[in-house]
């Protein structure tokens, strides 16, 4: 990363400058390397005389002016992305003159051309330090400013930033200073609110649009044209719509930022950005095929989390990195809460939220690299590596147990304090900690030590004993933390007992109590009955694996996980489930017996999909390579008969045929497969689109049934930007030597943009031939520190996740990771990768011997 701030330096420059306004001229007609950036910077400074730099990444800077003096740009390091700025003016104005370049990598200014058309599309994306990428800034979200800006583009373009256009000047005859003669259009955006610059936008190009209106704010709708006849508008407005008039309800304040537009943009690098007024958005939420509802409510999600971030993240900012969880956590469970209690999702959605989101936070939180919440965050590189499951999902977990302990009234209350207090600035945590603490009358200073400044997460196992009649004669909650992190905290939890009546497994008695310690007792649970099965953590009310007993195991196991009447338990059994056998006290085979013998009885899409993904990483990863084959074959078979079984038409048979996609291997199963693809076989209901094409023809590239040449007619027919995605994984999943040479040719010449890179990696990385990735383990040690060290940040951090020998689970994998950290001392960002690398080796090689030891 150009640069590297550091949080002192970010600090010292905080300290010593406050910026009024920056002033943003772009040339969008000069060509398709680069664009004309010309910046002028209005600021003071509290220390006349004193010396600082503005950042500007790959740059050829023309000309640099601070004050009317003109600076000796030979100065400018275009590794660092520095301009130094000597003897400051108590009031300044700099002016600096460059051309920048596209990027081809999702960072800055992206260039995109649709193989459809031909058609040249642009996006930004400045999260966490790209913006100067673009223009020159002072690049640090503290050192908030108005933006004005000016873009000269092609006439037939239309542009987006923050602010709404207020003039669009055609210019019938315009030559740039490297460019055609040709007709353009000059855009003024008059000066935004003040914002950090990670949160200012741009998009530019052909973009097909859509309007609307509500409660006085106008609504936009952008996508490529020739994704135009997939935009489901209704759908999108109507779920912004919903979550407008939420948080309008809930936090008190109106929306601050005019108008609000949302774009989905191609080869975007994440799921969305809360760029002010202009959220951007991963294109695959267009869907141009059939898509299952938690596709649907994962896309809802995500729009809800953006606009949260409107006032958790635009309005109020966090001052330095440290506090990014309290702008991904926060707009986390506002989200959440908002599919609740206001869209059609309803309650389900915290079950989704208990499926999905806590089981990345615990999945995250378990590895070596695992940070407290409020993480320590000393420069660039490692918040880069910080948008991770404890970011996003533990700390929104922690909220829901926070809200819990205050009460939501109580919690909103103290919300609504804080955006009144701090609107337009730049906060800590103390900050919202003390507005929660006015509001609710609590001391949370102990609580933030548990829950924000200490790492792991604790296992909560029931410990009890009966009398002769089955009724409890005590009964405690354990609380367990390894050694390396003891912390044992205060938990807020539920205690349900469900038994069997007339076929249903239904609550008869619920407990709501503090656990503490390392054991408290639940005298009100004396004398019941042992029920069919214990919950510890009924309702999901705090952040913690739960272990189930093992009468509890066994009612699950036998059936009784189907017959639940809510979501929300039989979705915290399946994870409790997963957990154990993630963590070696569930053998794969049982856990496998335990999904093929009920996921027909899920009736919620989410946890159907997720459990099915889950099985298959367990069979492929944590059983027995000996059993492997055999494990394979039964969920196989099982899919077979759940796809056939189906109703027709129904979002499970989809979800069941994409499971079988994923690990079919024998002749049988590829056939049926096959037959599907080629219209052979007909299943009532299904339509084979286009992207299940690309799902049948990976998983039969996979299974040596086709090859180059099928891929080929299969791009031919599905000539787009998502054809060659998957065009691309199909060619890296070719089970041959060669095919593997190719592919890994393709990946370590850093020539694929951002997306291709992706999608390459994926095919790459086919869990169904691990012994053809073995040659490339060895590889990947010789190669990464390179690639680390001259790629993009974020492809860099691609190939380090994505080329991890994964799938060669041996402990000379994770000997050979050591050695690698050990001989070269890698960056720390880097560092943190590999260890969790090495660490998903151990925790499969555990795996693996507990499920040896249950043949």
């Amino acid at each position: 990363m150009a640069g590297n701030l550091t949080r002192d330096e970010a600090r010292e420059r905080a300290r010593l400058l406050s910026v009024q306004s920056y002033a943003v001229e772009l040339d969008l007609t000069e060509g398709e390397e680069r664009f004309e950036s010309v910046t002028t910077v209005r600021f003071t400074s509290t220390r006349p005389g004193a010396e600082t730099f503005v950042d500007l990444a790959g740059a050829k800077v023309r000309k640099a002016v601070l004050n009317g003096v003109e600076l000796d740009v030979s100065g400018y390091d275009v590794e660092t992305g520095r301009l130094p700025l000597p003897g400051l003016a108590e009031t300044n104005e700099l002016r600096v003159d460059a051309d920048c370049s596209y990027s081809r990598t999702g960072e800055g200014l992206h260039r995109f051309v649709d193989p459809v058309d031909k058609s040249v599309y642009l996006h930004s994306q400045f999260e966490t330090a790209d913006a100067h990428r673009m223009y020159a800034c002072f690049d640090q979200p503290d050192l908030k400013a108005s933006f004005e800006l000016t873009v000269l583009a092609p006439s037939h373009w239309e542009v987006v930033s923050n602010a709404a256009p207020d003039a669009a000047e055609e210019l019938a005859e315009h030559r740039g200073r490297h460019g055609a003669l040709q007709a353009a259009k000059r855009w003024h955006f008059p000066p935004s609110p003040v914002m950090s610059t990670y949160i200012t936008a741009l998009c530019a190009g052909p973009y097909h649009k859509v309007t609307s209106e509500h409660d006085g704010i106008p609504l936009g709708l952008y996508c490529r044209a020739s994704l135009a006849e997939h935009l489901d508008a209704d759908n999108l407005f109507e779920v912004t719509r919903q979550g407008f008039d939420f948080f309008h309800k809930i936090f008190g304040v109106r929306y601050p930022f005019g108008k609000y537009d949302q774009l989905f943009v191609p080869e975007f690098n994440a799921g969305a950005m809360e760029n002010a007024g202009c959220v951007t958005f991963l294109e695959d939420y267009v869907f141009r095929s059939r898509v299952t509802d938690a596709v649907i409510e994962r896309r809802a999600e995500t729009i809800l989390h953006e606009m949260a971030h409107m006032w958790f993240g635009d309005l109020v900012t966090m001052r330095w990195w440290d506090d990014l969880w309290l702008n991904e956590s926060f707009a986390t469970y506002a989200s959440v809460l908002c599919q609740a209690e206001a869209t059609r999702w309803g309650q389900g959605a915290w079950t989704t939220f208990a499926n999905v989101e806590k089981a990345w936070a615990y999945r995250q939180d378990q590895l070596p690299s695992t940070h407290p919440i409020a993480a320590d965050i000393v420069d660039m590189q490692a918040v880069e590596v910080n948008f991770d499951g404890i970011t996003y999902a533990k700390g929104a977990s922690v909220l829901k147990q926070l809200v819990a302990y205050v009460g939501l009234d109580n919690f909103l209350a103290g919300v609504r304090d804080y955006f009144n207090e701090h609107a337009w600035g730049n906060t800590t945590l103390a900050d919202l900690l003390g507005a929660l603490e006015r509001t609710s009358g609590r001391d949370l200073s102990s609580w933030s030590k548990e829950w924000l400044e200490t790492s792991w997460v604790n296992t909560l196992r029931p410990s009890f004993t009966v009398d002769p009649e089955g009724r409890f004669l005590e009964f405690d909650v354990l609380q367990e933390a390894p050694a390396d992190y003891p912390t044992l905290r205060s938990h807020r939890v539920a205690i349900g007992l469900y038994s069997l009546r007339d076929g249903e497994l239904v609550r008869v008695k619920r407990v709501e109590l503090d656990v503490v310690g390392a054991r408290t007792a639940v005298s009100e649970l004396v004398g019941e009955v042992q029920p069919d099965l214990v919950l510890i953590n009924d309702d999901d009310l705090t952040y913690a694996k739960v272990r189930l007993d093992e009468r509890s195991l066994r009612t699950i196991t036998e059936g009784g996980v189907a017959r639940f009447t809510e979501s929300l338990p039989r979705a915290l059994c399946w994870s409790a489930a997963w957990d154990m056998t993630r963590d070696a006290e569930m053998s794969t085979r049982d856990y496998l017996t335990l999904v093929v013998s009920n996921i027909e009885s899920v009736a919620d899409i989410t946890v159907a999909q997720t459990v099915l993904r889950q099985a298959r990483l367990a069979v492929q990863q944590y059983a027995d390579p000996a059993w492997r084959p055999e494990g394979l074959a039964r969920l196989a078979a099982a899919l077979r008969g759940l796809v056939s079984a189906a109703e027709p038409g129904s979002d499970h048979q989809l979800a069941y045929l994409n499971a079988l996609a994923a690990v079919a291997t024998s002749t049988e199963d590829l056939a049926f497969l096959k037959g599907l693809l080629d219209g052979e076989t007909v299943l009532e209901g299904l339509t084979v689109d286009a992207d299940l094409r690309w799902t049948l023809t990976g998983a039969l590239v996979s299974g040596g049934l086709l090859g180059e040449e099928d891929i080929a007619q299969e791009l031919l027919r599905d000539a787009t930007a998502t054809g060659e995605r998957s065009a691309a994984l199909c060619r890296a999943a070719i089970p041959t030597s060669q095919g593997k040479a190719n592919a890994w040719a393709a990946i370590t010449e850093g020539k694929l943009s951002g997306a291709l890179l992706r999608s390459t990696l994926a095919g790459f990385m086919d869990p169904r031939h691990p012994d053809l990735l073995e040659p490339y383990g060895a590889k990947y040690f010789e190669e990464v520190s390179r690639i680390w060290a001259t790629w993009s940040s974020d492809s860099a951090q691609n190939f380090a996740n994505g080329c991890y020998p994964a799938l060669n689970i041996s402990p000379e994998t994770v000997a050979a990771t050591q050695d690698l950290i050990s001989s070269t001392q890698p960056p720390h960002a880097l560092k943190r990768l590999l260890l969790e690398g090495a660490d998903s080796i151990g925790r499969a090689l555990r795996a693996q011997a507990k499920d040896a030891s249950a043949a």
